[in-house]
This record gives structure tokens, sequence and C-alpha cells, in this order.
């Protein structure tokens, strides 16, 4: 299959909400092709969050397939990252009786709210490792027993993105223990599907995928999809883990003392542990990464899109441009750290971590005459900021002391936002150089199932940026982060008040 010229390499590829991408990795970790094709998200009603799965489908074979096409010949393997939490139904002729439901759906609010507050909400957190939200599974199967039950009737299989690609490759109905694990129906300790979450959903084991180790390998025989697909019958395929999980590998996060921090649309902390890291109260995640390793942390609802916010609503910008976003930022410098005590709650589509409410909302706090559109501005960035040391601090506080933060997502890319999150974090900053880093950390995972790498420190990134705090904006936010705090629960029964009466 290769020969000196053709040196072998792997293929990571991401099956995300916005996007597929794909990345060409040779064995000593560097990138040397890539693909990408974007698709949109449905909103067919308030709450819903839908997507069409041949579109994903026909997204991975075109990034598969230009690979190839870009350098000439097959890859040794294939390794799958995808977004977590994700729901199709399919029936007993394999066929998707729904679409499918990602993670940003939160038709099944009031479903979770209710587990939430059961006997045995804090037993099914800790089995599964999945905080208890409209996110998971869990919850949307419930769903759908309760309110289209003529497809919960018809379900012959419960499925995510990843098994719809992967039954359509291979004919089998298999999970890996990463995605697995974010469903909230799977047991962290056993490795098998959890029983009092399958008996919540009225489900049994059976209408499941199996479920694999990470490093799970198959080849693939059928010659009509090794062709479709431009392969050779010598390429395997490792089943992978989710987005995440792997976003933390690929951005070589998993050193101790060391955290991920992504802000893109929405964002993640998120930690590399030798066990899980229970928090009821705020609800940590806990997802398998390999046999050795969980991925700990909490995700935000709110980021890029606060920004997009801003831009509509404050600056009256649709479609931003890279000299809005110069004169954003510009606005913002202007205005001192703490924004002289203008608090942003920045919950304007509800929240995930730390507090798991769907019908939390945004708050300005302090405002005062003199707080001019700037301040109002800065506000905004500083508010997503906390949000992300809020969760950045519980996760820190279950575990060891967090001394850098690999960062990632479209913040990176304004010196301002990275400056203002290490002030309020008092942390240091890391850049690294990576494509997308689900797809770079599929790859990984992926040689070291070939025992092509040792471990995953055998390869190192090259650091890009380092951004350190200044101790004096620091300390000034320190006191306005105790302020932060404790905003929410005062103003949370008058926050769902509001929120019934607009809905």
């Amino acid at each position: 299959m290769t020969n000196e010229k053709n040196q072998p390499y792997f293929i990571g590829i991401d099956i995300g909400t916005g996007s597929t991408k794909a990345i060409a990795m040779d064995c000593k970790g560097t990138v040397i092709a890539d693909s990408q094709l974007y698709y949109s998200t449905q909103n067919p009603k308030p709450g819903y969050a839908e997507q069409d799965p041949e579109i994903i489908w026909n997204a991975f074979s075109k990034c598969i397939t230009e690979i190839v096409d870009t350098l000439h010949y097959p890859p040794l393997s294939i390794s799958f990252s995808s977004a977590m939490h994700g729901l199709i139904a399919v029936n007993k002729q394999n066929k998707p009786i729904s679409h499918l439901i990602t993670w940003a759906d939160t038709r099944s609010e009031k479903i979770a709210e209710q587990i939430r507050k059961s006997k045995q909400a804090e037993s099914i957190y800790k089995a599964t490792g999945t905080p208890i939200h409209p996110m998971t599974p869990l919850c949307k199967i419930i769903w759908l027993r309760k309110n289209q039950p003529s497809v919960f009737k018809a379900a012959f299989k419960f499925i995510s993105i990843k098994e719809f690609i992967w039954y359509r490759i291979f004919g089998v109905y298999e999970t890996d223990y990463s995605i697995a694990s974010a469903t909230g129906i799977f047991n962290i300790k056993t490795l098998q599907w959890n029983k009092a979450s399958l008996q919540l959903c009225n489900i049994n084991a059976g209408q499941l995928s199996e479920p694999k180790p990470t490093n799970f390998i198959r080849k693939l025989t059928d010659n009509s999809i090794l062709n479709s697909l431009s392969l050779s019958s010598e390429t395997s395929f490792c089943i992978g883990a989710s987005d995440g999980c792997l976003a933390n590998l690929g951005s070589y996060a998993i050193d101790k003392g060391t955290a991920a921090l992504t802000i893109g649309t929405s964002g993640a902390v998120r930690i590399a542990s030798p066990k899980p890291v229970f928090n009821f109260r705020e609800m940590t995640f806990n997802y398998l990464l390999d046999d050795k390793t969980f991925i700990c942390g909490g995700p935000v609802n709110n980021g890029g899109n606060v920004v997009q916010w801003l831009f509509e609503g404050f600056l009256d910008i649709e479609k931003p441009t890279e000299k809005d976003y110069k004169n954003l930022f510009n606005q913002i410098d202007s205005i001192p750290a703490g924004s002289k005590g203008l608090i942003f709650l920045p919950y304007l589509y509800g929240e995930r971590a730390p507090v798991w409410d769907g019908r939390a909302s945004g708050v300005f706090f302090g405002i005062k005459p003199f707080h001019t559109q700037a301040y109002f501005l800065r506000a905004a960035l500083e508010g997503i900021c906390y949000s992300m040391n809020q969760v950045l601090q519980i996760v820190e506080s279950s575990t060891s002391k967090i001394e850098n933060l690999i960062v990632g997502g479209g913040f990176i890319h304004s010196k301002t936002w990275m400056k203002i999150l290490s002030d309020i974090t008092g942390k240091k900053l890391l850049v690294i150089e990576t494509q997308d880093s689900s797809a770079v950390g599929a790859a990984l995972l992926n040689m070291k199932a070939m025992k092509m790498i040792k471990n995953y420190s055998s390869l190192k990134p090259r650091i890009s940026q380092i951004v350190k705090p200044d101790l004096k904006s620091s300390t000034v936010y320190e006191k306005y982060n105790s302020v932060f705090k404790n905003l929410f629960e005062p103003m949370k029964e008058l926050m769902h008040k509001d929120y019934d009466i607009k809905n």
C-alpha cells in the first residue's frame, strides 16, 4: 500500500454539529492534508435543533475522498471523532425515522428538571458521569416516548450520528465507550448500559448499540463502500471517541496541571483524570477517552454566540467583518478591567455548567450613568470569562492545581479577549499550533491503537503564543468575581417566571 515516497498516514475525521472536518497526519504527527464541509441545523420549533443524517454522511464521504484524491493513495487507518449527545431513531429496516436531534436541542428541559429533582438523580449521575440535562439521549428518548409515541414504538435502535455512519460502513451497530459515556444511559464503572437509565427510558439494552473500547479496530470488506470512499482493503477503521475528549488529546492537554479551555460558539473546560470527578451540585461531566483516562469538566452554552448578539443588538451589524471585530475590541480596550462594577450574567441561551438551567437568562448588574456602550461591550466579554472561570474553579477544587490553560476556539484570534481571560483566571494561556484538535486527537488515538506511537506524549506540539496574567488586573477581577458567583441564585426564581411568561 505504501512505498518510500508514499509514507503511511492516518485520517482523523471529526463529525461535528456545524461541519465535518478531516485531517491527514503522518507518523511524525505532521498534518499533511485536510478537508472540511459545512452544513446547517434546522430549528422547526423553539428549542428544537435537528439535522439530516444523510447530509452528514455525504459530508463524511466527501471529506475522506478529498483527502485521498489530494494525496493520491489511501490511508493506513481512519479514526472517528464525533459530537456528543445526538440521537437518531431507526426502524427495523435500519432507516432513520427521526432527524438527528443534536446536543443543542432543549425540548426535553422539563423532563431533565423532573429527573434532577427525583430521588434517583444523584445515583444516575454518579453511575453515568453525565450531567442530567436536555442535551442527553436519556432525556431525549423519554421525550420521544411521551410526545412522539409512534416514533418511539417503531424504533428498533436509538443511535448517535457516529453509529449511523459506522452502520453504513460495516452493517453493525457499535458505539465507543466515549460517546456512550455522554448519553446518561451508560455505566462508566461497569462499561455496560445502566439499568436504572434503561428503566427510565422504558427501553432495553438491545435497542442500543454494543459498546466498544475507543481503540477498537475493524477492517472493511465491502468493495462497493471501499470504492465509494477511494480506500484500499488494507485501510482499517478505529472507532475513536467523542469530540470533547479528543479535543483534549489533540491539543495535548492530558498532563497533570494542564486544562483545555475552548470558546467557540459555546465553550468548555476539560482536564484529563485517571478517575471521575463527581460534583452533583454543579454536575461536572466525566467522559471516557480510553481505559485509563477520563476527560472531566463542564460545558457552557454562551461564548461566541454572545459576541454575535453584541454585534446585532448593540452595534446593528448582522454580518460582522474583520474590521468590525477590530473596532469592537478597540472599544473594549479603552475600558478598565472590571468595567467599573458593571457585571454581566451571560446566560442568553440558557446555561449548562455550572447552573444547568435552560430557563436562565442574561442580566446586566450594577448599571450606573457613566456606563457607556463600550462598558457594556467589555462587561459582556468579562461575563463569558467569569463563567468559564467558575467552571474552571469547580474542576480545580476537585482535582489538583491547574497551572496552564491550553486554549482554542475563535476567541484566540483576539489578544484583548485572551488577556481578559488570563487576568480573570490568573492562569497562563498557551496557544498551540494545530489544525482541528478533535480530528488530530482521533488520529493520535488511532496511532497509539496501532502501536505507531508508544504514548501520546511521544509527539509534542509547538506553542505559538503565551499570554500571562497581569497581577493588578487579576486583583480587580477577583473582587468582582465574588459578586458574579452570587448573582444567579437570588434571580433564579424571577428568571423562571419571566421565561414562563414569554413562552
